[in-house]
């Protein structure tokens, strides 16, 4: 009789206090609130700066021993990036939108403001269809070999060359009223480079952006709008997996890394277009290179795992 009692669950007010305070990852990885706000400090910085926010919302947790957050949250707390894009570009948002639907109602098919609403549209399509093929198609992808540490560091290599070719053959004279149909779809094709964990959405947009003679502000600019739906996508069928019946997920820390998120996007969106407007994406292209080779030679010395 002893022993049965003993089997039994104890329902306190701490272990429910700590249900509500951690998050278990898909690695049974606990993530409390202060993990989650750090987790969402990272994804905000990293989403619209050319590094790869994937990368680093997967590296620097397992530098910090605190194991893979998992997709679906990362996907999810990506929902805050989503709300700093509408926060920041509300205005280029509202005209692009209100001049893509009036010239449709028209029927002014052949215009710039049709065109460059539709080709956002239109460059929506590749990553949203290769994501949904992967999804249903590809179950064990985001277990896969190309999200290993190892395979991270080499896409921010590779990735970091194809950006300093950019920059050094692009042209970058044309701005954002001169953006059409063809620059949504090329740039949207580039977006979907990012399903590779490493890539990274906005430096492959960005490097598109450079290579067809888009200014570098301009590339930055679009590169957010178009990312907007895809993000908003991600997240949207990642909220199920996170917070459906079953998971393990408490509300807490996913609001805290969304929270986290919001603020640290809006930052480095604004930082970013102001620093484009003077330098070079240089600077983005040696860090990828660094992170990269300290990726590898951290994991060829045991330092940190190939996970």
């Amino acid at each position: 009789m002893m022993g049965y009692e003993l089997m039994l669950p104890s329902i306190t007010l701490s272990n429910v206090t700590a249900s509500v305070m951690v998050v278990t990852a898909p690695d049974e990885q606990v993530i409390t609130i202060f993990r989650a706000i750090v987790i969402g400090i990272v994804q905000g910085l990293t989403e619209f700066l050319p590094i790869s926010s994937t990368a680093h919302v997967k590296v620097v947790p397992v530098v910090l021993g605190w194991g893979d957050p998992g997709v679906a949250f990362t996907a999810v707390i990506q929902l805050g990036s989503v709300a700093a894009i509408l926060w920041y570009f509300w205005d280029d948002l509202s005209s692009v939108t209100m001049k893509f639907l009036k010239a449709g109602i028209a029927q002014q098919f052949s215009s710039p403001d049709f065109r460059l609403g539709l080709g956002i549209l239109l460059g929506t399509l590749p990553i949203v269809v290769i994501g949904l093929y992967l999804k249903l198609f590809v179950p064990g992808y985001e277990d896969s070999v190309v999200r290993t540490t190892a395979a991270i560091a080499i896409t921010s290599i590779v990735m970091a060359i194809l950006l300093a070719i950019a920059e050094l053959i692009g042209r970058r004279k044309r701005d954002f009223t001169n953006l059409g149909l063809s620059d949504g779809i090329l740039v949207g094709i580039a977006q979907a480079f990012a399903l590779v964990p490493g890539s990274s959405r906005s430096g492959s947009t960005l490097t598109a952006g450079l290579f067809i003679g888009l200014e570098r502000e301009t590339a930055a600019r679009f590169s957010f709008l178009l990312g907007m739906p895809a993000i908003l996508i991600s997240g949207l069928v990642s909220i199920r997996g996170v917070v459906g019946e079953g998971s393990s997920v408490a509300l807490l820390p996913l609001l805290a890394g969304l929270a986290a998120a919001v603020v640290s996007s809006y930052a480095a969106i604004a930082w970013l277009i102001e620093f484009l407007k003077k330098h070079s994406t240089w600077v983005f292209v040696w860090y990828r290179l660094a992170f990269g080779a300290v990726l590898l030679i951290a994991i060829a010395t045991n330092t940190i795992k190939n996970i």
